[in-house]
Formats: C-alpha cells, sequence, structure tokens
C-alpha cells in the first residue's frame, strides 16, 4: 500500500470542498442578482406617455400610474426607492446591495429606459426632475436616516443633462447667509426643487443646529437664505408658492407640518394636513399637493393630498403607495 495514499485522499477531499463551495457561492451570487429586480420595465409597456399620477407602489417595489380617468391602475414600471418625473426624464433611486451603504440614480427616458448612471455613497432619499427634464437632483443620507436627529449628514447631488455637468456634492457651492459669505464644516443640503428656467432653484441647508430654505442660481453657481425653518422645499407649477415642512415640535415623533409660502410676500399658512410628514410634498396641480405618510400599524405608505391654500381636509388617494408626482398637467 502507498504510504502517501491517505494524504493524496485527504487532498482531493479539501479540493472538492473548496470547489463545492466555490460553487455554491457563486450560485448564491447568482441567484441574488437574479433575484434584483431591473432597472426598468421588462417589456417597455410602461412609459410616461400617459398622464396621471404616479407613485412607488410598495407592494412590489416599483412605480405604478393611476390615470386622471380613475379605473386600476397600470404597473410594471421601473423598480426604486424613490422616483420622480417631468418633462421627457424620469430619476429612480435604487439602494445596493451591500456595505457600506451606496446609492444609485438612474435617468431614464421618457420610455423609462437607463440613459445615465451614477453611483453616491449613502441611502436613496429625496429625487426631483426640472419640469423640463432637463435638470435633476437627488439626496442620500450618508450618516443616519432620519431627519427628526442630528445625527445624521446628507449628499445632495445635481446633473444638468444640457451640458452633463454632474455635481456629487452641493456643499462646496457659495453661500450666502445673513449677507454673508458663509463657512461651516456641518453644511447639509437636500430637497432640491426648480423652477421652469431651469436655472433657479430651491433648497434645505441645515448648519448649526438650524435650517434655512436657499434660493440657488444654477449659471452662477451660488446660493442665499431666504428665511428659517424650512424643509423639503416644493415649489408649485407656477413657481410662486413653496410647499415644505417647518419644524413646529421637539417631539422626534412628530415634529413637522406642511406649511405653503408665497414667494411674492414671504407669507406661510399651515395646509389642513395636522399630522406630521416627513416627506418633500409634491404638487400635484396648482392647488393640490401630494405627500406620503406612514399606514397604520406600520403599514407601509400610503399618499394624500390636501389642498395647497389652507382649506378643505385631507384626502387619501393610494393605499400603499409613496413618492407621488403628477406627470403631463394630469388632473387628479
Amino acid at each position: 500500500m502507498n504510504p502517501r495514499a491517505p494524504q493524496l485522499r485527504r487532498l482531493v477531499l479539501v479540493v472538492l470542498a473548496v470547489l463545492l463551495l466555490g460553487g455554491g457561492s457563486l450560485g448564491y451570487v447568482l441567484h441574488a442578482r437574479h433575484r434584483e429586480p431591473p432597472a426598468a420595465a421588462a417589456d417597455g409597456s410602461f412609459s410616461l406617455a400617459e398622464p396621471g399620477l404616479y407613485y412607488r407602489d410598495s407592494a412590489t417595489g416599483r412605480v405604478a400610474r393611476r390615470g386622471a380617468a380613475g379605473g386600476p391602475p397600470a404597473t410594471g414600471g421601473p423598480a426604486c426607492e424613490r422616483f420622480h418625473a417631468a418633462g421627457e426624464r424620469a430619476l429612480c433611486l435604487r439602494k445596493l446591495p451591500g456595505v457600506p451603504a451606496r446609492t444609485q440614480a438612474l435617468v431614464l427616458d421618457r420610455q423609462l429606459r437607463e440613459v445615465k448612471s451614477v453611483t453616491v455613497p449613502g441611502i436613496p432619499n429625496r429625487a426631483r426632475v426640472s419640469a423640463s427634464g432637463n435638470v435633476l437632483a437627488w439626496t442620500a443620507f450618508a450618516t443616519g436616516d432620519s431627519y427628526a436627529t442630528t445625527a445624521f449628514s446628507t449628499r445632495t447631488s445635481l446633473l444638468d443633462l444640457r451640458t452633463g455637468y454632474l455635481v456629487k456634492s452641493m456643499e462646496e457651492i457659495p453661500l450666502t447667509i445673513d449677507g454673508a459669505r458663509y463657512h461651516a464644516p456641518d453644511v447639509n443640503y437636500w430637497g432640491v426643487t426648480f423652477a421652469r428656467d431651469d436655472n433657479r432653484f430651491y433648497a434645505t441647508v441645515s448648519t448649526k443646529g438650524r435650517t434655512h430654505l436657499v434660493e440657488g442660481d444654477l449659471r452662477n453657481w451660488s446660493a442665499k437664505a431666504l428665511r428659517e425653518n424650512v424643509e423639503c422645499p416644493s415649489l408649485s407649477p407656477d413657481d410662486t408658492r413653496i410647499a415644505f415642512k417647518k419644524k413646529v415640535s421637539d417631539d422626534p415623533a412628530a415634529p413637522w407640518r406642511l406649511y405653503v409660502l408665497d414667494l411674492a410676500d414671504m407669507r406661510e399658512h399651515p395646509l389642513a394636513e395636522t399630522r406630521s410628514v416627513d416627506d418633500q410634498a409634491a404638487w400635484l396641480d396648482d392647488g393640490t399637493v401630494g405627500y406620503a405618510l406612514p399606514g397604520r400599524e406600520g403599514r407601509a405608505d400610503d399618499i394624500w393630498s390636501v389642498p395647497a391654500d389652507g382649506s378643505g381636509e385631507p384626502r387619501l388617494l393610494v393605499p400603499g403607495g409613496s413618492s407621488p408626482g403628477a406627470v403631463a398637467g394630469s388632473a387628479l
């Protein structure tokens, strides 16, 4: 008997075990990739051609559409965690697998086909497309996952499709507060919203424990603070008013209330929604604001709407939905 036979058998068994484990790992990776939802609709039947309320369906994680005429919603849109569309473009934010957290921002055309992809650190949080579809912005949580605490930081990116110019972090934009150039290491931007001219924009800036509404100028690459205690601004279709969440309480469970600010005289008024809304509201038309709220008993978010003039009462639009946005001027 060969004295080395037992050693050879052990070596063969080790090699087989390594191959089996490696094959199993590879199979798991391929299976996990296969389970990841595709970035856009597989059959191309879902597009932005139809007017309606577009939103993320919580049950499937995909974008759906509720038509202005009612009826069952259209399904089969892209798989996104945050979504917004306007003009000829859509923006889809997805959390990539792995650690540390990364966000993939997918720019989609009107047929929801990918035209550009950008990856940034953090967890998907806010997404906005200008009315023309030319300029896009998105925010990711770089640290933390809630605005209700101070232990968070954000990274807001901006992409101009006309030039291809990408700003991965807006923190370096020259900022003016109280008439003076402002510098601080704790500056955070989030919640960008664009005017119809594709130049002026508004956003939230947080620094030293205070939040500011800032007005920005893309061409001159500058921003100035207009007033305090304004978060997640959303500019109305006529560029005259801003819906926003205002901090009204130190209770971390219910710190905010929805308000509308008139840019002409800088007067604000609360909306009829009295629950705390942690969302960047969306104008569904010139007189209606839409937003997401957590469902009862821990259920997925629901989409609600409320008149922008402070009258009326909240109305449930879509159970189990988030990221609402009206496309093609639909009346809802």
